[in-house]
């Protein structure tokens, strides 16, 4: 039973020990005793490596405060309502008829599931870019003279971004002067709310499209008929007609009645006196005088026919027109008249309502609702000097220590090394054709053999010869 159960184990040893690998491994000590030397060897180059880790902050230090300052200025917006969203679909389908700046926008319009997008593709359409680059007179600051390169610098510059939970969209615009960039991100802010007004294709739109057109029209006719009525009351002294006519006419019944009594008065004076007395040429010279008011007032047939075939009544010394003319008066003006009323009336109703389509239409609009507005930066973004210091120290004083230890490790490679050998070469070739090479610290090594003739016969005999 032992001989059994001893005997596969003896078998299944060698098979086990012969799939595995064995390396030999160096010993604790002798890694401790090579990292004591690297150290070692660190801390003798110390001056070299404190003399290049302060060139490197120098250098790193006069970078960092050569590269220019840059200031980014934020503007946040509220998400749409979701009572604004209900034109959105077919402003999207105008923008994509509409091509130019928003052709490549309205691509994706119609499939986007919330207007943050659309507001996204909008801010960075053409149209707007175009718009800021000529308010801001940005190829002159960028420096270019294509309107492309431009629009890739306003690019660059650019972040529009959406908070996927809250909705929220952030607007950040990076320039080097710090008024320029807030006033960038302010404009960004009403370039949207301009765009958006003008793609808005509701029916309120539309609605009120017409009916700012449709004003034009009838304010044209209204004051074309109100100038045709005041020319025609001018010309023929009416300011009311019928308020006239009943002034006319009471005035004419009071001269009639006048005149009535004092012919009467005239009559019963004749009887007594005759016509040269003075009572009787006074009272008679005054029935002339009321017949000639009377008749001023009436008119007479001569004149109804002229105006008759003018169509309208001549101005007189009169202030007021004969009663004779009258009817015609009546009718010209009451044509006249009715028509400035009934295009006033249009007027009226039509503004009427394209006040309420202008309320709907802001009501179908998507409004853009700032939450922050933009304001002036007043810490730079860029560049980090501190860390770009950091940065440029710490490589310095890492390539140092490269240097150190790459310099000990070619130093330990046997002189006689083909790769060594084929490296000396290749440094002595080079500093034969650039003779400033020998500055940088390659002469040091020109003493060295370099030739394997040299090399083979400056090599130390074998161990086994010096020991025969």
């Amino acid at each position: 039973m032992t001989q059994t159960a001893t005997k596969p184990q003896t078998e299944l040893l060698p098979e086990r020990e012969a799939g595995v690998l064995s390396l030999p491994e160096a010993p604790l000590e002798d890694s401790r005793e090579w990292q004591a030397q690297r150290l070692r060897l660190l801390w003798g180059r110390r001056q070299f490596l404190l003399r290049v880790a302060g060139i490197g902050l120098l250098a790193s230090t006069f970078i960092a405060f050569l590269i220019p300052k840059q200031y980014t200025s934020t503007a946040q917006l509220m998400p749409p309502d979701a009572q604004s969203t209900s034109g959105m679909a077919m402003m999207a389908g105008f923008a994509a008829k509409g091509g130019g700046g928003l052709g490549s926008v309205a691509g994706d319009l119609l499939g986007m599931k919330s207007t943050g997008a659309l507001f996204i593709g909008v801010l960075r359409s053409q149209t707007s870019q175009d718009r800021l680059i000529q308010q801001f007179d940005l190829k002159t600051v960028y420096r270019t003279q294509s309107a492309m390169d431009a629009r890739m610098r306003l690019d660059q510059s650019t972040s529009v971004s959406e908070d996927k939970k809250s909705g929220i969209i952030t607007i950040s615009v990076t320039d080097h002067n710090p008024q320029r960039a807030a006033a960038l991100a302010a404009a960004y802010v009403d370039e949207l709310n301009s765009l958006v007004a003008e793609l808005s294709t509701s029916a309120a739109h539309r609605e009120r499209v017409f009916l700012e057109e449709r004003l034009k029209v009838v304010k044209q006719d209204l004051d074309e008929a109100s100038n045709q009525l005041a020319q025609f009351s001018s010309k023929n002294n009416t300011i009311d007609i019928q308020q006239e006519g009943q002034a006319i006419v009471t005035a004419a019944a009071n001269l009639a009645g006048e005149m009535i009594a004092a012919q009467s008065q005239l009559e019963g004076l004749r009887q007594i006196y005759t016509d040269s007395n003075p009572r009787v040429q006074s009272l008679n010279a005054r029935v002339r005088e009321l017949r000639k008011q009377l008749q001023k007032i009436g008119g007479t047939g001569s004149d109804t026919a002229k105006n008759s075939a003018q169509g309208v009544d001549q101005a007189s010394e009169m202030p007021y027109p004969s009663i004779r003319s009258l009817p015609l008066l009546g009718v010209k003006y009451g044509d006249h008249y009715r028509h400035a009323k009934i295009q006033a009336t249009v007027y009226e109703l039509l503004t009427e309502q394209y006040e309420l389509a202008k309320v709907q239409e802001a009501k179908e609009t998507p409004s853009v609702k700032v939450l922050d507005p933009a304001s002036m930066p007043e810490k730079k973004s860029y560049p980090p000097r501190l860390v770009i210091m950091l940065m440029g120290t710490f490589l310095a004083a890492v390539l140092s220590m490269v240097w150190v230890l790459g310099s000990a490790q070619w130093e330990e490679v046997d002189p006689y090394d083909p790769r060594k050998v084929l490296a000396q070469e290749v440094a002595g070739a080079l500093k034969s054709r650039l003779p400033w090479i020998s500055r940088n610290g390659f002469a040091a090594h020109a003493s060295e053999p370099t030739s394997k003739d040299e090399l083979d016969s400056s090599r130390p005999p074998a161990s086994g010869a010096s020991g025969r």
